[in-house]
């Protein structure tokens, strides 16, 4: 992507704030440059397009939020005497009162400003048809992407798809919207995949990833029927699933795990779509909260827990950094890391482990410490700095290779040949210690689920995942002695599946009921 120096402030128009959707939706148009005088030219609305990626960026830390906090992988134990954040969410400890989340996620100002876009691009005048057709076919995807986010967290939303408060409507009567059932929120997301893929046309996938493209789409529009099919029981979307997905060509998985993620090898055969970040212009913000706290290596730190290792001072040289606070405020549980074989190459590109160990004797030690920094988007280092500028990964060959699986169980078909090439990859150059072999639909599903959980680590998919894949009749996102991957009881949380809102969204609309399931003070 050509650096972000973008929309809303620099290029654009409107600029819509808020701590509700309803007070976003009450505020009137800023006229910068003037809107008559805005949409006149290609170069604007490509302009357009890019700050609305760069919104996207924006939200990579809430795509991690929402995508894997609760999945039962973060650990709610301090390790280095600092103090963790949002345990509430960690610890599925959310209420009206305290909901983890506020303002929808954050997501209807992006989206406000994708309708707006939809509006002036399917009206323009001046812009040929393939140019309109893939401008379009990118807003409709990045639309439906956000949506999605919505539906797998509130369940019903308000479905905004015209920009009203941009048209003038600014009558906070007039825009009071309750929410929308779900099965309506889904057909409004299928609906605008379908539109992406038909203004696409024939349309090739740019080689910059960092773009929303045709391949974009359909992983989307794979997920979303996969999703469909499983948890709302429409056993038909599960062939769209795989049609979309076989669809997509051009695409391998990189041979060194490692190098999907590296700040120099962006736009890889793997990638499929990326949240760009580059030296210079951006940086993951809140990486470092993943990391370690450098003055609390306080001489008994060691790289193995024998402390026959290397004694710590700052092995991954984040010092460099440009982060003004380098502390752990996040942890993966050491469980996650232990669940890798010693010899699976992704336990170390991902995880960093360290140790803190209390000599007992000449040996033994006690080691009273385990703990993991993360290090799969570690960037780089430049003119002696360290930079956390590697993309963030939304989509990639993996994924889709491990949704076929999922599909061709939920068939009843044999995912053997799935897997096996992300397991191949996992161990190369070495031979896989315990090759996959097809059994029961209930344990392919736990298969294919251990290995998406070793795969996509932070890149916000496993809670997600838990909702989605089953056990039988359950989901895994409930607990069971079939497992050890459930994190609610189904008896007392089942409807903590899906996200509270807090009481100012229904204070500025009431119209806006609470989420199913959650007590509730509204009058």
């Amino acid at each position: 992507m050509k650096k972000l120096r973008y929309l809303i402030g620099a290029t654009v128009i409107f600029l819509l704030t808020a701590v509700s959707c309803q007070e976003a939706l009450d505020l009137a148009p800023i006229d910068y440059f003037g809107d008559g005088n805005y949409w006149q030219n290609e170069s604007q609305v490509a302009n357009f397009m890019v700050g609305m990626h760069k919104q996207l960026r924006d939200q990579q830390f809430m795509f991690v939020r929402l995508g894997e906090m609760r999945s039962g992988n973060y650990s709610n134990i301090d390790r280095q005497n600092t103090s963790l954040n949002e345990l509430p969410i960690i610890e599925q400890r959310i209420d009206e009162n305290s909901t983890g989340v506020t303002n929808w996620a954050g997501f209807y100002n992006p989206i406000l400003q994708t309708n707006l876009f939809i509006q002036k691009v399917e009206a323009s005048t001046f812009l040929s048809e393939t140019q309109k057709g893939y401008f379009l076919g990118q807003a409709y995807g990045i639309r439906a992407f956000y949506y999605f986010h919505l539906l797998r967290t509130y369940g019903g939303v308000p479905l905004w798809l015209e920009p009203e408060v941009l048209n003038g409507n600014t009558d906070p009567v007039k825009l009071r919207k309750a929410r929308s059932s779900e099965a309506d929120v889904l057909a409004a997301i299928k609906s605008d995949l379908a539109k992406s893929i038909s203004n696409f046309g024939n349309a090739a996938s740019p080689a910059d990833k960092s773009q929303w493209s045709p391949r974009a789409t359909l992983m989307l529009k794979g997920e979303v029927f996969l999703w469909s099919a499983k948890v709302y029981g429409t056993t038909a979307d599960l062939a769209e699933a795989k049609s979309a997905l076989n669809a997509i060509s051009g695409t391998s998985l990189v041979q060194n795990f490692a190098d999907v993620f590296a700040y120099n090898k962006k736009n890889n055969s793997e990638v499929i779509f990326a949240l760009r970040y580059q030296v210079g212009e951006a940086e993951m913000s809140t990486y470092s909260y993943f990391l370690y706290s450098t003055y609390n290596f306080d001489n008994l730190h060691y790289k193995d827990s024998l402390a026959s290792g290397p004694l710590l001072v700052d092995p991954l040289v984040i010092v460099a950094s440009n982060s003004t606070q380098i502390i752990q405020r996040y942890g993966y549980t050491f469980e996650l890391f232990q669940s890798y074989d010693l010899k699976d190459k992704r336990r170390d590109a991902t995880f960093y482990d360290y140790y803190k160990v209390t000599k007992t004797g000449n040996p033994p030690y006690q080691v009273n410490i385990r703990n993991t920094a993360l290090v799969k988007f570690l960037g780089t280092i430049s003119a002696n700095k360290r930079y956390f500028s590697d993309d963030w990964t939304v989509y990639r060959e993996a994924d889709r290779l491990l949704m076929l699986a999922e599909i061709v169980n939920a068939e009843g078909g044999d995912p053997s040949s799935y897997i096996k090439q992300i397991r191949d990859r996992a161990f190369y150059p070495d031979a896989d210690p315990a090759p996959f072999v097809n059994s029961s639909k209930d344990n392919n599903e736990l298969a294919i689920f251990a290995e998406r959980n070793k795969e996509f680590v932070h890149e916000g998919k496993a809670w997600y995942d838990l909702r989605r894949m089953k056990y039988g009749s359950d989901f895994l996102v409930f607990k069971s002695p079939n497992h050890g991957y459930g994190v609610l009881d189904k008896a007392t949380k089942a409807h903590m599946v899906l996200w509270p809102i807090e009481k100012a969204i229904w204070t500025n609309d009431p119209l806006v009921d609470q989420t199913p399931g959650y007590p509730s003070v509204k009058p």
